[in-house]
Parts: structure tokens; C-alpha cells; sequence
């Protein structure tokens, strides 16, 4: 089995499914534990301004009534679950309440948790790993998201993993960006394909292809452009990246990660809405979740769009990007 293979197997069914794979990929179980336990903390004001809420709501109410529906609604559309589905997950509840024959309400939180499970998957979405080398992931999102520092620290997760990363700085709008990429390179180990500031980002997509080819690199990283300021020209430039790697490799880009920042909130729902229209996103990478109470955007993207999550970053660690576990997400935010 080659190496991408092992990968795919491990990242594939999340950790459980990554606990039988091969030692090459095998995360030790105390590292599971401490990331787990980061990710905790990192949940910590999404907790404050959502769980603990609910924990609230329950111990003022001895009945479950329409008062404690609404407020329970009002609740989540704080936490930036989106309006559309806290009125969904409020039915959905006050469904299971009525089917159960629920009286307590101290017993909501349980019936809430099980239903945000329900709604995010139970399984974890993997990155499109391709058999065939190299596979290419065309990183996508406005500036400030967090784009440039969550390639550097994808290409430091693979690259620990044994594969062999390029970087493509297809971002030639600003010289920052080039520059921000070619650091992370160094810092990483890996080697990257750059052009001067201006040049055409197509062009640069294509030669990091070549020369990722002619390495026999097994992963491909294109960084490109976010001013949504200039909205329109932007999604052609995106366009055209796709349509160059798709013509030199059949079914490239691989994957479309879009980078999203959470705490901008419902924001990054619409920011989802205008890239998959242009480029098609096959998966998104929430980042600075320990700096935000709006977690629960997750859960707006989620279930608004159907575009899975599949990182999230937690902290500033080189190792705090991880494959996203709905599972661990609702244990953590919910403090089991």
C-alpha cells in the first residue's frame, strides 16, 4: 500500500477508524487526549455564551413550555447557529420531547446535543485523497482568514506524515502573500513554486503542478487570492486556477478547501456561499476557534450549505490544525 493510501485509511473513518491503520499514521493515544483536551478549551467562550446558557435556561424552568422553546431558539441564533436552523433544531427537539414524553427539563441539553450530532455527521469528512500523486488542494478564502498559516500548517501535517508537499503561492496580488508562503515553507521543510508579484496566478498554478509532477510530490498546496473588494474579478481568477489544474490533471483540484474565520460568524456562511458558487468548495477549515464564542457556525454551515468541515484549527501549535470529528466537537462543546 502506498503511502497516500495509509493516509486516506487513516484520515478516512477519524479516529477510531485511524487507531487501526498503519503505524506510519497512527497518532499516539495520548496525543488524541491532549488535542482533545485543547480542543476543550478552546470551545471555551462558545461554551459560555451557548452551553452555559442552556444550562441556565433549564434550571429557571421547571416546565417546558413555549417560553423555554423560545428562549432555547433565542439561544442559538446568538451562538451563530443561523436562524433557519436553531428554528429546526428547537422542532426537532420539542419532536423528541413530545415522542419520549419528556417532563424535565433538565433533560433538553441531552436531547439537543444528540440532534447537533444528528445535523453535523457522524463521521469524519476526510480531505480528498487521491491515489494517483500528486493530489492537488487549491486553498481558497478572503484575507485575514488564515489562509496562508493554515497551509503552512497542513503542509506541516502531511509532511510529519511522511508525504512530500510543494506549495504553489498563486496568490500574486499582494508580494506579502508570496513572502508570508515562502516562510512557512522554511519553517515547514518543503519546497515552493513562486512567481513575482503580478504575475498571472494561473501561471503559477500550472508550473507548481509541473513541478510537483517532476518531483514526484504526493501533495500539492495552491494558495490563491482573497480581495473581495474586487469580488468579480477575483472568482475569474479562481475559475481560470481550476480550469488550468483540471486540464493538466484530470480531476484536479482534488480538493477546494475554503479557509473560514469563526469568528465572523453567520459572515462565513455567506463568504461558503460566494466561493461554492464560483469554484465549487468540497470541504471547509474553520480556523481561530479558540478565539471566538461563535462556534456554532459549524453547525450554520453545516447544515445551509451541506459543505463539510473538515479542519479546524485551534491555537497557534504547528499541530493544533486536526481533521474535524463531529463527535469530539459536540463531547468538547457540550464539556464531556
Amino acid at each position: 500500500m502506498g503511502l497516500f493510501s495509509r493516509l486516506k485509511e487513516s484520515i478516512k473513518g477519524g479516529s477510531q477508524q485511524a487507531a487501526a491503520a498503519s503505524e506510519t499514521t497512527q497518532e499516539p493515544e495520548l496525543e488524541k487526549t491532549g488535542f482533545f483536551g485543547r480542543l476543550k478549551e478552546s470551545l471555551t467562550k462558545t461554551r459560555q455564551s451557548f452551553v452555559e446558557k442552556i444550562d441556565n435556561l433549564v434550571h429557571r424552568h421547571k416546565a417546558i413550555d413555549e417560553d423555554l422553546y423560545e428562549e432555547l431558539e433565542e439561544i442559538l441564533v446568538q451562538a451563530d447557529v443561523g436562524v433557519n436552523t436553531a428554528m429546526e433544531l428547537v422542532e426537532k427537539t420539542r419532536r423528541s420531547v413530545k415522542e419520549r414524553r419528556v417532563d424535565d427539563a433538565g433533560e433538553l441539553k441531552a436531547i439537543l446535543k444528540e440532534h447537533i450530532r444528528e445535523m453535523l455527521g457522524t463521521d469524519t469528512a476526510s480531505l480528498n485523497i487521491t491515489d494517483e500523486t500528486p493530489t492537488v488542494i487549491m486553498v481558497v478564502g478572503v484575507n485575514g482568514v488564515g489562509k496562508t498559516t493554515t497551509i503552512g500548517k497542513l503542509a506541516h501535517y502531511y509532511k510529519s506524515r511522511g508525504a512530500k508537499v510543494l506549495l504553489g503561492a498563486a496568490d500574486t496580488f499582494r508580494a506579502a502573500a508570496i513572502d508570508q508562503l515562502e516562510i512557512w515553507a522554511e519553517r515547514v521543510g518543503v519546497e515552493i513554486i513562486k512567481h513575482r508579484e503580478g504575475a498571472d496566478p494561473a501561471a503559477v498554478a500550472f508550473d507548481s503542478l509541473q513541478a510537483a509532477k517532476a518531483r514526484r510530490a504526493d501533495l500539492l498546496i495552491v494558495d490563491t487570492a482573497g480581495r473581495l473588494h474586487t469580488k468579480a474579478n477575483l472568482m475569474e481568477e479562481l475559475k481560470k486556477i481550476s480550469r488550468v489544474l483540471g486540464r493538466e490533471m484530470a480531476g484536479a483540484p482534488h480538493e477546494v478547501l475554503l479557509i473560514l474565520d469563526a469568528t465572523t460568524g453567520q459572515n462565513a456562511v455567506n463568504q461558503a456561499r460566494l466561493f461554492g458558487e464560483a469554484v465549487g468548495i468540497t470541504g471547509i477549515a474553520l480556523t481561530k476557534l479558540d478565539g471566538s464564542s461563535k462556534g456554532g457556525v459549524i453547525i450554520a454551515v453545516k447544515q445551509a450549505l451541506d459543505i463539510p468541515v473538515k479542519l479546524i484549527g485551534i491555537g497557534e501549535s504547528l499541530e493544533d490544525l486536526r481533521p474535524f470529528s463531529p463527535g469530539d466537537f459536540a463531547d468538547a462543546l457540550f464539556d464531556e
